[in-house]
């Protein structure tokens, strides 16, 4: 592992869970997540990370937090630019030498009850949604406008919910499903509120250039009031197009992973375990993708 690149982590901290991206400890009433560089494709983890992926992630899913917040409240408590505030988070007999790399790709959060459902708004048809569509006429099993074009944006932004899945695919769920898994009333809070945030963060990027086509969000319950929880809006949960190139009718250059998958799929790879190392240039290519999609959202560098 290169300085450039964190796969794995190994704190001397309780692990709560180790996700495809991330890694998460426990701190007692808090969480503690880190960020690493690595990168899935067909539900496979690859053998080699994307450097600055999970800066990214990181400080992207802060930044719309802190945009989004009257909206609905997150998780979010701090973002560790600087590795020594996490003292403020340990009693002194645990604190330890805290490695470099968790400054920008860390944040101490809230430990909630999560909700489990993937909360999908859609405002372009792409992706699953599309083939859904060409095949039935229907997205996520609804009726849908006759006649609609690969691309396009859609006459209304759609809820399409999906389970939240612990290994494999997410599977469909109707609005009717989520309410009997949390309740009608609360079923109905995490759809508006996905749909709310989805139509401030569509328009605020499309005032810099920036088309966010879809994406999903994560709640969990604090005092038994709902908040957004894992990342938010990010090239990982989202699909992220450039106003520029787009055009309706076909696919869309996105700032994402797409690359990795184009190279993936041309390489014979049969899409099971272990999955093939990537050759540099796509490895670049896509860490610049995650980067751009950063700069052009925030208007910051990475830094």
């Amino acid at each position: 592992m290169s300085d450039k690149v964190l796969l794995n982590t190994d704190l001397p901290l309780p692990s709560f869970v180790k996700g495809k991206v991330r890694d998460t400890y426990d701190l007692g009433n808090l969480l503690l997540i880190v960020a690493t560089d690595r990168i899935s494709a067909f539900d496979v983890i690859l053998p080699c990370g994307i450097p600055n992926k999970g800066r990214v992630l990181n400080k992207l899913s802060a930044f719309w937090f802190d945009q989004t917040g009257e909206l609905l409240p997150n998780h979010l408590v701090e973002v560790l630019d600087d590795v020594s505030r996490l003292d403020a988070y340990l009693p002194p007999d645990k604190r330890f030498n805290y490695p470099a790399y968790l400054a920008g790709r860390s944040m101490v959060v809230k430990k909630v009850k999560r909700l489990p459902v993937e909360c999908v708004a859609r405002g372009y048809i792409s992706g699953s949604a599309w083939e859904e569509y060409q095949q039935h006429g229907t997205i996520s099993g609804l009726p849908a406008a006759k006649g609609l074009k690969q691309s396009q944006e859609l006459p209304q932004t759609l809820f399409t919910p999906t389970t939240k899945a612990e290994s494999g695919h997410d599977e469909p769920m109707s609005t009717e499903e989520v309410g009997k898994l949390v309740g009608k009333s609360l079923a109905e809070e995490m759809k508006q509120k996905t749909l709310a945030i989805y139509e401030y963060a569509k328009g605020y990027a499309l005032a810099r250039g920036i088309i966010i086509a879809d994406t999903k969000f994560e709640f969990g319950l604090e005092d038994n009031k709902l908040i957004v929880i894992d990342e938010m809006l990010t090239p990982d949960s989202s699909r992220i197009w450039e106003t520029e190139l787009y055009k309706v009718g076909h696919s869309q250059p996105s700032y994402d992973k797409q690359p990795v998958r184009d190279w993936l799929s041309d390489s014979g790879w049969n899409k099971e375990p272990p999955a093939p190392m990537l050759p540099p240039e796509v490895i670049e290519a896509t860490s610049q993708r995650y980067q751009r999609a950063y700069e052009r959202l925030t208007g910051k560098k990475l830094g």
